[in-house]
């Protein structure tokens, strides 16, 4: 789902403006950004937390020539889901293409697209 297909969602099951949506969905993403890079985490109780955490500097391999490298340690965004969300993701709660859930969303299922497919018909998992 990209953050447009989002705002008209919620915008639809609102009925709200998708200009006044999209405000109010920068405004959060905005809003988790900043505290996300302030070292603070970010919990979403039922859906999940957002953490930052630090990568230890190490020792890689370059894989074209196979030479060491070191890699600096570095700062990343980690997600650990809630138990709610994790019940529900493990239940598979997708029946003829509707999600049927507590959320209250009617989430779509998404056909894979002729690009996304090879030709053994194998989809790769998003």
């Amino acid at each position: 789902m990209t953050k447009r297909e989002l705002v008209m969602r919620v915008a639809n099951k609102l009925g709200m403006t998708q200009s006044d949506v999209s405000k109010i969905i920068e405004g959060s993403f905005d809003t988790i950004s900043q505290t996300l890079a302030t070292g603070e985490r970010w919990e979403l109780r039922d859906f999940g937390v957002f953490e930052v955490k630090t990568r230890a500097s190490r020792i890689g391999r370059n894989p074209r020539t196979g030479d060491q490298v070191p890699v600096p340690e570095r700062r990343v965004v980690t997600f650990r889901p809630g138990k709610r969300m994790k019940e529900l993701v493990s239940q598979g709660n997708f029946v003829a293409g509707e999600y049927q859930g507590d959320y209250g969303d009617d989430i779509e299922e998404e056909t894979p697209s002729a690009a996304s497919t090879s030709r053994d018909g194998y989809v790769p998992s998003r």
